[in-house]
């Protein structure tokens, strides 16, 4: 299981990291984010744990632990959409074709927004 840390210090290391996980089962691997152009810490990372059991362990006892004079957040990590599958592509070009924009006079209420809406309504 993926845990995301937040509110790490900048001078808090992956090494103590691994070792403060260490504590509640294996560690499977560790990665702060830096920054590109300083390469210091971002102030966050990931810490992946093979033990589903394991990592909520960690997560409920380190939530809200004070690390090197912050208190850090842990929680499950959220996977990241993918937007290039194929479904979602076959979606988009439904919605593109299917939705056409009639000129509205100054008068009227509709936006693009409400007709956009609309459309959607009317698709499902």
């Amino acid at each position: 299981m993926k845990l995301l840390v937040r509110n790490l210090a900048i001078a808090t290391t992956e090494e103590k990291l691994i070792s403060l996980f260490s504590e509640y089962g294996k560690v499977q691997s560790c990665n702060l984010v830096l920054d590109n152009k300083t390469g210091k810490s971002k102030g966050f990372g990931f810490v992946e744990m093979p033990s589903p059991g394991e990592a909520k362990a960690a997560m409920k006892n380190l939530n809200a632990f004070k690390l090197a004079g912050n208190i850090i957040r842990v929680k499950r990590a959220e996977s990241k959409p993918d937007t290039t599958t194929d479904e979602t592509a076959q979606i988009l070009e439904k919605t593109e074709t299917s939705v056409q924009f009639k000129q509205t006079s100054r008068k009227s209420p509709a936006t693009k927004k409400a007709i956009l809406r609309r459309a959607y309504r009317e698709r499902d």
